[in-house]
């Protein structure tokens, strides 16, 4: 009797379970504000992201210095006295004595002017590369916080279904105990499963609260209402791998990241170009004019005076300077294309080991929606029918329900760890 009781309790159960599972799914996740799309934040987060325009500020400041630093040196203004005597400090008795303005020019050395303008474009367009970067980290960013919502947010409908289940299950339990029917270990033990799945529960929730105090950082107060129920479509990565590429070096020198050292490498080039300028003398013009306020000694006025300069620095000592300056600048060439060489090797070898977790993780999915998940009902059905037939016994079906919850649980993870793979290859492809 006690068994035959205890059974219809599991049969009524499962089936409210199955009841509550097809309410929840037809549910409308927000009836009073529809949520965002993944894209609409994603879009949201790089127009009012404030990094990026603290990286237009920097480029702005050096395109802005490469003018001012490429125009050619204010000229300077000389004046003085020339010859005055010190016994009378006269200016009208010695022919010698005048007073002098000149102009002073420097010129730049060679074609280093234009160089120096040509290079801080180059690096002004290398600090602009890094705000495509950092649009990428915000997308990566923000795309593995909705993953992972939609993970807890599935587990918790899991757990959710299983609480629910227990719950039944101990008030039958409860109300047979007091008339006599059930066991205490029993009610026991379906009240210590209860309390587990409440842990779980609470976890998943600081989880989630987490994960959306982080995505604060991009979208401010709206990552509270931030609703993630579906996973991403992949279309353009897909695409990608469809055409089965033999190596991804091509699509890698394209990422911004790439880019970011492509015009590193420009700029150190014209940095051999402006130490090769170096060898280059340098000019200068000197305009002067005297006026004479004496006259000459036969009494006629003395005439004024124009003065002409032209200098010009002589680089003959090259050997501690031009030559170490010419050596500096080829070093740093090859320490930018180095630099290149090793960031595409790092992302090709992160490509490769995010393929290969795809194609596991897709080859385990199969075999938990194949097999394990499908072997854990059969066995807890027939738990139900043992304890039906007075073979199990109740702790045995717990155990049961217990294993096939962690095993949606485990093939939920396993979605969201797919999900998560294809986020890095999306990053590292760009092919968001």
């Amino acid at each position: 009797m006690q068994k035959n009781t205890i059974y219809r309790a599991l049969a009524m159960v499962s089936l409210m379970g199955l009841a509550t599972n097809s309410w929840g799914s037809n549910l409308p996740a927000n009836t009073a504000h529809k949520p965002s799309s993944l894209n609409t934040l994603i879009n949201w987060a790089i127009e009012h992201d404030v990094a990026q325009q603290q990286i237009q500020f920097q480029a702005d400041t050096i395109s802005e210095m490469g003018v001012a630093n490429s125009q050619l040196m204010d000229p300077k203004l000389r004046m003085g006295v020339n010859g005055l005597p010190v016994d009378s400090f006269a200016f009208d008795e010695d022919p010698m004595t005048n007073i002098s303005v000149g102009l002073m020019q420097q010129f730049g050395r060679g074609n280093s002017l234009s160089l120096q303008h040509k290079q801080s474009q180059q690096q002004a367009g290398s600090v602009r590369k890094q705000a495509d970067v950092r649009r990428l980290d915000v997308t990566q960013a923000i795309t593995s916080a909705w993953i992972e919502l939609a993970y807890l947010d599935q587990s918790y409908s899991l757990m959710k279904q299983n609480q629910a289940l227990f719950r039944e299950l101990t008030r039958y339990l409860s109300t047979n105990y007091g008339v006599g029917v059930s066991q205490a270990q029993d009610l026991i033990q379906a009240e210590l499963q209860v309390s587990k799945v409440d842990e779980q529960l609470q976890s998943n929730r600081q989880m989630q609260q987490r994960l959306r105090a982080q995505l604060s950082e991009w979208l401010g107060e709206q990552a509270w209402q931030v609703k993630a129920t579906t996973y991403p479509k992949w279309q353009a990565l897909q695409d990608y791998f469809t055409n089965s590429p033999r190596d991804h070096y091509q699509a890698l020198a394209a990422h911004p990241r790439i880019q970011v050292t492509d015009e590193l490498i420009k700029s150190s080039e014209t940095g051999v170009e402006l130490a090769n300028e170096s060898y280059q003398p340098q000019f200068g013009v000197e305009v002067m004019y005297a006026y004479r306020q004496a006259d000459r000694m036969d009494g006629s006025p003395a005439p004024d005076l124009v003065s002409a300069f032209v200098t010009m620095d002589l680089p003959l000592f090259t050997e501690k300077r031009q030559d170490k300056k010419l050596s500096a600048a080829q070093h740093q060439v090859g320490a930018a294309r180095t630099q290149r060489d090793l960031a595409l090797k790092q992302m090709h070898a992160q490509v490769s080991a995010a393929a290969i977790d795809r194609d596991n993780i897709e080859q385990r999915l199969v075999r938990y929606r194949s097999m394990l998940l499908k072997q854990a009902k059969e066995k807890t059905q027939a738990i139900e029918r043992g304890y039906q037939n007075n073979t199990s016994q109740l702790d045995e079906y717990i155990r049961a329900a217990s294993e096939e919850l962690a095993i949606e649980l485990e093939q939920a993870r396993l979605a969201a760890d797919l999900q998560q793979a294809n986020n890095t290859l999306a990053y590292l492809l760009n092919k968001y």
